[in-house]
């Protein structure tokens, strides 16, 4: 086997979201949030499981970081949450919710790893929820409010920060398609959801610079690379569609670029926009545009697009027939192009892989271990595409593998 080496100084961390370890969900003043309120709904949830206690990561915090300490972390990338330290989303503070990651990053210092803090990874204050949410503008500055708590009574000690994990999965799994929390099934909202999200990242990050002197700020994006099954018209108009919803939406808003023509053109055509897209202020997409010091790339897969329209039936691709446990096709080489893409078509000073990885339900064997050969395979192919983009010049300064822990998810 071929030996790759990375970078001196190249980061090698692990990735989690408070929703999903911590459990304690009625702990020490914690408010409720979007996902309480959901996992505890009838038929939310499949098998009826929720995060009251995951991971029990609240009350495990010593031991869990000896772990990262175990496994020779570099860094650990966590999230914040909101309703642990704001139980209304606003107002009064809850010192016991400041204290508990006042601790976690007490505890990672002493252990020599470095944190890397995600202000919201999708568990909203549900008194937030239930006065609009995300498709209100009132939400975003909610957010500069929140990171305004948590960079001053953290900004001391942490030095990256992370606004907004996913805000695809903010606005669009969760608004339109309805699989996450709140559980919509609304186009308006989640377009409106989708531009307010990006808003409270702006707003918020002079506020964390403020606050965290010298601090590295940036923001998380979830990407699939879109494929046509084919060089048809429609399969290749298909993947262009497919590309700016799940990806140039965001990324092309946040570094300058405003939101692409083509899609608020089939947006507006289609009936999605919210009131013709009244929502975008004087102003807003500067804000949104505000310079970061890096981008964090969230990556697990492609999807292969095919046009249901009339008529077109050309020969198809198809997908590695081993997906992963979530159904996930195993594609390192989207990857290794989603990389040089941001780096060569953005400009992007630094990146990072804030999250990346498989699910594998393997057993353990005789001995009572995990062999793990299909994650270890998954993890090296991957590993190989970010060691290729490093070779063709893109600035990756880290990787993240989700997750940490075996968590809600």
């Amino acid at each position: 086997m071929t030996e790759l080496r990375f970078p001196k100084g190249f980061v090698w961390g692990a990735a989690t979201a408070s929703y999903q370890i911590e459990g304690a969900w009625q702990a020490d003043g914690k408010g409720e949030s979007i996902w309480d309120r959901f996992t505890h709904t009838p038929g939310k949830i499949q098998d009826g499981s929720t995060g009251d206690v995951a991971c029990d990561h609240y009350y495990r915090t010593v031991s869990d970081v000896a772990l990262m300490a175990g496994l020779g972390l570099d860094a650990y990338r966590f999230s914040i949450g909101w309703p642990r330290i704001l139980p209304q989303g606003r107002g009064p503070v809850n010192q016991k919710g400041l204290d508990f990651y006042s601790r976690l990053v007490d505890e990672l210092l002493a252990a020599g790893i470095t944190p890397y803090a995600t202000l919201y990874h999708w568990d909203l204050p549900q008194a937030l929820q239930d006065a609009g949410g995300w498709p209100s503008r009132a939400t975003a500055e909610a957010f500069v409010e929140y990171a305004d708590v948590v960079s001053r009574a953290l900004g001391d000690r942490v030095q990256h920060w992370m606004t907004i994990n996913e805000p695809w999965c903010v606005a669009f799994l969760s608004h339109q398609i309805g699989e996450h929390a709140p559980g919509w099934h609304d186009w308006p909202a989640a377009i409106a959801a989708s531009h307010h999200v990006l808003l409270a990242h702006g707003l918020a990050v002079p506020v964390l610079r403020q606050n965290s002197a010298g601090a590295e700020v940036g923001i998380v994006l979830n990407f699939t690379w879109a494929d046509a099954a084919s060089n048809s018209a429609a399969d290749l108009d298909a993947a262009r569609w497919a590309d700016g919803y799940n990806n140039r939406w965001f990324v092309d808003a946040v570094y300058g670029r405003g939101y692409p023509a083509d899609m608020v053109a089939d947006f507006a055509a289609a009936g999605h926009l919210p009131q013709g897209m009244v929502m975008v202020q004087p102003g807003d997409m500067k804000a949104i545009a505000v310079p970061t010091d890096f981008l964090g790339v969230n990556y697990y897969t492609r999807t292969i697009v095919r046009s249901a329209a009339p008529g077109n039936a050309p020969q198809t691709l198809f997908a590695n027939p081993n997906p992963t446990e979530m159904g996930w096709e195993l594609y390192p080489e989207g990857l290794y192009k989603l990389l040089a893409r941001l780096y060569f078509d953005y400009a992007i000073p630094k990146l990072y892989v804030t999250e990346n990885g498989a699910s594998y339900s393997d057993a353990p064997d005789a001995g009572g271990r995990v062999q793990d050969a299909r994650r270890i395979a998954y993890l090296r192919t991957h590993l190989a595409a970010c060691h290729r983009a490093l070779q063709a010049g893109v600035p990756l300064q880290g990787y993240f593998q989700w997750s940490l822990l075996d968590n809600f998810e």
